[in-house]
């Protein structure tokens, strides 16, 4: 009989709360994760093996975390990562997830859009790019107002601002380069969308076996950055059909085995393509709500490692909702968890990040009921038990 060894090492490169549920996903199934963030006492360090702290847009420490360990998955999980060095990585033998390619064109907004738009010709926001006040100026007078503004590097909606006027202008260029992540001062300006809803599409693209999605994720989002989320979404099966193309199109581009989420806007004129992440994506976490056979962060693992996933199926519909701080505080505590905690069909998740500041998000509420129990009456009972979590300073 041969054998053979499953066990296998990942170095995770951002350990925030995505990271954390992805490296317990990992723990469960004998996997060594070395968790790394820019700070100490990041939510995933709290559960990996081990941990390191860099500047990973530092090449030469992202090199020296990669000679000191040796791994044999690198697993990004946030934007702000000196991505080009993933080619090299990828040459060593390394396997980066879902690959160099996806890794590099994710993290900057610029490239997924050109490769969406003019690549592979996916309906996309009319769009400019702008390297300084002047230049977006004259961006959104080709794109019209009212008009989206996002940093090509960035998360969770930093720097991100709707232009409505020309007031608006030189302080939508200033957030935006405050929000920005990583060494590029630049700027996507996109057309506003008229459109009616959004959804995740998360997509799973595996080595040997079929692309596979998980039923629609629907999200509302406030300042760039989601409030709630529920699953399943209503969506229409020609939309649904049409996304599912865009998705499988723009993924198999990309290349490699993993999770992706792609978001999508849903308008009278058919679906529009928006973003794309090579990761679990946090309107994803409703999947912890027990939505499905498994929840996202075990999909991205098991096509990680080429276990063969036989189906995903929708076992309840659920909903998230963030649980945001309102303050700054070095040691943050919590009070109405008991509150949250016996209410019937309902979870919760607090993060464990060491500091908070206003908006940050710290924790999500979990709810869930059976497939025939209307989306909107969970999704509301998420948003409700939410407002029942206080953090304090």
């Amino acid at each position: 009989m041969q054998h053979t060894t499953m066990t296998k090492k990942i170095l995770l490169l951002g350990s925030g709360e995505l990271g954390k549920e992805f490296v317990i996903a990992a723990q469960r199934i004998g996997q060594t994760v070395i968790a790394v963030d820019s700070y100490a006492n990041a939510p995933a360090m709290q559960v990996a093996h081990g941990y390191e702290v860099i500047n990973m847009l530092d090449g030469a420490a992202l090199d020296a975390v990669i000679a000191k360990h040796q791994p044999d998955f690198i697993v990004p999980e946030i934007e702000a990562i000196r991505t080009e060095r993933f080619y090299d990585y990828e040459k060593q033998g390394i396997t980066v997830v879902p690959s160099a390619k996806a890794a590099n064109f994710t993290m900057n907004r610029k490239a997924i859009r050109d490769l969406a738009a003019k690549d592979l010709g996916l309906r996309t926001a009319n769009y400019r790019y702008a390297t300084s006040a002047a230049e977006l100026e004259k961006a959104v007078s080709e794109v019209g107002m009212p008009c989206v503004v996002k940093p090509l590097m960035s998360s969770s909606g930093k720097g991100q601002s709707t232009i409505k006027s020309e007031g608006d202008i030189a302080k939508a260029w200033q957030y935006a380069v405050d929000g920005s992540r990583g060494d590029v001062v630049e700027v996507i300006v996109e057309a506003f969308v008229n459109f009616h809803s959004e959804i995740t599409l998360l997509t799973v693209t595996q080595n040997n076996n079929p692309t596979l999605f998980c039923a629609p994720i629907g999200h509302r989002q406030e300042r760039g950055d989601y409030q709630e989320s529920w699953q399943p979404a209503r969506v229409s099966d020609n939309d649904i059909a049409e996304a599912q193309d865009m998705a499988r199109k723009v993924t198999e581009a990309l290349g490699g085995a993993g999770l992706f989420g792609v978001e999508f806007f849903l308008t009278d004129e058919g679906v529009y393509f928006s973003e794309l992440s090579p990761r679990p994506h946090d309107t994803g976490m409703v999947t912890l709500a027990g939505t499905q056979n498994f929840n996202e962060f075990e999909l991205h693992l098991r096509a990680i490692l080429s276990l063969p996933i036989a189906a995903i199926t929708l076992e309840k519909n659920g909903a998230s909702a963030v649980i945001l701080a309102s303050e700054n505080s070095e040691q943050p505590t919590y009070t109405g968890i008991e509150k949250v905690a016996a209410l019937p069909k309902t979870d919760f998740r607090i993060f464990g990040k060491p500091t908070s500041r206003p908006y940050r998000r710290m924790g999500v509420v979990l709810t869930s009921d059976t497939l025939e129990t209307p989306i909107e009456s969970i999704t509301e009972r998420a948003k409700e038990t939410a407002t029942f979590v206080h953090v304090n300073a």
